[in-house]
């Protein structure tokens, strides 16, 4: 059974996202306790892109 990841939500990282939500494709490459290189990465340097948000009309 496989489960469709919802569609990264805006002001999200897509990358995150895939990672959280589907993360057992995303990290089966993996051996038992290794981190995920792109997940670190992230971790030290921040997301490099994010889903823009629609604008806010609210003062």
């Amino acid at each position: 059974m496989t489960v469709a990841v919802p569609e990264t939500p805006p002001g999200e990282c897509p990358q995150c996202w895939r990672h959280a939500y589907d993360s057992r494709n995303a990290h089966r490459h993996l051996g038992p306790r290794e981190d995920c290189p792109e997940c670190v990465d992230h971790m030290r340097n921040g997301c490099p892109y994010l889903v823009p948000k629609k604008p806010s009309f609210w003062w």
